[in-house]
């Protein structure tokens, strides 16, 4: 059947399929890795990178519009960069998404082993946290999209009504004194998580179907879905290091702790760590569906495994395996997974990239097509200077 014999999708659909690709589990590793910049640093890099990402956003949709239909980034990139383009994609969207994939069960485990603990006392390892909380989500994650779907749709109402909870009764809390620290020295430091948080390129093609290449809706999907993250990473942060006192974010950052248990520590009131742990599961499930899913879909088309039963075994041995067995060896690797993913892999895949993409199209290969990201060359080549400061920030 033709995919434009569907009906069009709605401007509110793809905002809240942007938004909700993007809010996840980055948001616990933000406010520890950027407490010691402070809160004002922060929100200036916040706007910087959700600019960042919503301009590369819009150059990966303008190369996605030069072609007849749904090309993922790695077709995009062999069509404007040649092979060479197109194996520096593969690799960097395994890199990418293996290391979420790390971060998310490291973490998962973790949260697997203080549920167990409080509520059946039992005391189990993180490395049994880890297998359990990747054995029950690999059968999940077998059993395809209509499950997943169903799951992923309660998982999305309890983050929703935790986050909600965590605002609107932890804001009695927050101290104004915390807020005002600041140490601008450290602000580049938020820029890896804060990049990978606003991360939902790879939904670019589908959208593209999804609006039957409207260019006008697909811009304002991508703007106004995108902010929306920006406006609750905002409240997330000015709550947790309005609470939290730094001393509590330096002995999360060692013990590479996600932002609720930094809250755990510094909080005696019960009913706000239950609801911050189970922010955090929700947080993080929900983000581990979305990235596994793809995951999965992106190895069998490159692969050209057929989804039997035997090739969605493989399939889900082959997203799942490595992360787990590189969470079991390093325990406490969420932040540094996280940092690497956003400092290394989401500034090329969705920053340099796009940006070669459009100058090869606009100035080399003279497409002609309408432009929907302005400034020309001059844009283009701060988008690829800031990727490389990144880049180069990470490697220092």
């Amino acid at each position: 059947m033709d995919t434009y014999s569907l009906p069009k999708g709605s401007l509110l659909g793809g905002i809240l399929l942007i938004a909700g690709c993007c809010i996840g589990a980055g948001m616990l590793g933000l406010p520890t890795l950027s407490a010691q910049a402070g809160f004002h640093p922060s929100l200036l890099m916040f706007v910087l990178c959700w600019l960042f990402m919503t301009a590369t956003g819009l150059l990966l949709l303008e190369v996605n519009l030069w072609y007849s239909g749904e090309v993922n980034v790695i077709t995009m990139a062999g069509k404007t960069l040649g092979r060479a383009g197109q194996a520096v994609a593969w690799f960097v969207f395994l890199f990418l998404f293996y290391c979420l994939m790390v971060a998310y069960i490291a973490a998962s485990g973790s949260l697997i082993v203080e549920f167990i603990e409080n509520f059946q006392g039992l005391h189990i390892s993180h490395a049994v946290g880890c297998l359990v909380f990747t054995v029950i989500f690999g059968v999940i994650l077998y059993l395809g999209i209509g499950a997943l779907d169903w799951f992923n749709r309660a998982l999305m109402i309890g983050l929703v009504v935790t986050y909600v909870c965590l605002v609107v009764m932890g804001a009695s809390h927050v101290k104004g004194e915390l807020l005002d620290y600041h140490d601008w020295s450290a602000v580049t430091k938020v820029i890896p998580v804060a990049l990978i948080s606003f991360g939902y390129h790879n939904l670019v093609p589908s959208l593209t179907t999804y609006f039957h290449r409207d260019a006008r809706s697909l811009k304002k999907a991508i703007v106004i879905g995108s902010a929306i993250p920006l406006i609750i990473y905002v409240v997330w942060e000015w709550l947790i290091l309005g609470i939290v006192p730094l001393s509590g974010f330096e002995q999360a950052l060692d013990k590479g702790e996600i932002a609720t248990e930094a809250l755990k520590n510094a909080v005696g009131v019960s009913w706000i760590l239950d609801v911050a742990q189970a922010f955090a599961f929700f947080a993080i499930v929900t983000s581990f569906i979305g990235v596994a899913l793809s995951f999965v879909d992106f190895l069998a088309d490159g692969l050209k495994i057929k989804k039997t039963t035997r090739g969605k075994i493989f399939l889900t041995l082959l997203v799942l395996g490595p992360p787990l067995v590189c969470a079991l060896i390093y325990p406490t690797i969420f932040l540094k997974a996280l940092n690497i993913a956003g400092g290394f892999g989401a500034v090329i895949l969705f920053g340099i990239l796009p940006a070669l993409m459009v100058w090869k199209g606009r100035y080399v290969q003279d497409l002609g097509f309408p432009e929907l990201v302005p400034g020309g060359k001059v844009v283009l080549a701060l988008i690829l200077a800031f990727s490389l400061w990144v880049i180069t920030l990470q490697l220092i």
